[in-house]
């Protein structure tokens, strides 16, 4: 638990929980990352705009965005105004050591990529509640008082229970359209893409399935997420082999099971984007 963010894979995570309450007065260029552990984006002040999986939130202060782990994005930051935000890094063991049946700490990241939605934003008295659940939080992370490290655990758990209920009942941000951009056929080709990720996903078999030219999907798809389609599949399914293999299947048949035909092939593109071997990263 730290007080104290640095492209594939951005930022390793190795206590439970860091938070991070930065402010930077020169906007820089952020480019598109993921994370293993799942994080939560409370924007203080500042202009800035997230792209996650091809839809772009245009956030506003106390807005909340919820990034799940593997889920690829980028900020935009405007240069006109001091960029100001807390960020919460949540490892996904912890998450899973606090959470009772039936009520999984990461059910509201669940949620909002069910939803295809990232964006919690709340009214005036609930953002106070946030502002003051945020300053206890840096507090007990600061101190050296008798258990302040139990407690600092304890307000954790209390913010994300509060995100949790909120992003459950609340879908204000998603009545707001100002407040997010999407192209529709991209969302749903993205949407398709991560539910099959063993099928055949070439350029020409989604131009057919989605009736469009493979010169406009293409360049579409890259204006949209950043990535040409064949890089966003391949780390798709990368990320996705390595959460089956850290479940316990095997290293051949989670290749075979995410689309990787020639097992050479998964075990390059495998150590390029991990820097290690399967079973080192197992």
């Amino acid at each position: 638990m730290v007080v104290g963010e640095n492209a594939d894979k951005r930022g390793y995570l190795n206590e439970d929980f860091r938070l991070f309450h930065l402010k930077d007065s020169r906007a820089q260029r952020v480019d598109y990352h993921y994370h293993e552990f799942d994080k939560l984006i409370l924007l203080l002040g500042g202009k800035v705009a997230y792209l996650v999986e091809g839809v772009t939130y245009f956030l506003q202060p106390w807005d909340i965005l919820l990034v799940q782990h593997n889920l690829i994005h980028r900020p935009v930051i405007d240069p006109s105004e001091p960029y100001e935000r807390v960020v919460v890094w949540l490892g996904r063991d912890w998450l899973a050591a606090r959470s009772d049946p039936g009520e999984p700490m990461d059910a509201c990241f669940d949620a909002a990529r069910r939803r295809g939605f990232h964006l919690l934003r709340t009214g005036a008295e609930r953002r106070l509640q946030y502002m003051g659940a945020i300053q206890r939080l840096e507090e007990a992370l600061h101190s050296a008082e008798f258990g302040a490290s139990r407690l600092a655990d304890t307000l954790c758990q209390q913010l994300l229970i509060d995100v949790n209920r909120d992003i459950l009942r609340d879908r204000t941000a998603q009545e707001e359209t100002d407040s997010y951009r999407v192209d529709p056929k991209i969302e749903e080709i993205l949407r398709y893409i991560g539910g099959n990720l063993g099928a055949d996903l070439t350029v020409s078999a989604l131009a057919g399935r989605f009736y469009l030219s493979r010169y406009y999907l293409m360049h579409r798809f890259k204006a949209v997420t950043g990535y040409t389609i064949h890089q966003y599949i391949s780390q798709k399914r990368l990320l996705r082999a390595g959460e089956l293999i850290r479940e316990g299947t095997p290293v051949m048949k989670a290749a075979e099971q995410v689309g990787f035909s020639e097992y050479s092939t998964f075990l390059r593109a495998f150590r390029n984007t991990f820097h290690m071997n399967p079973r080192e990263f197992r």
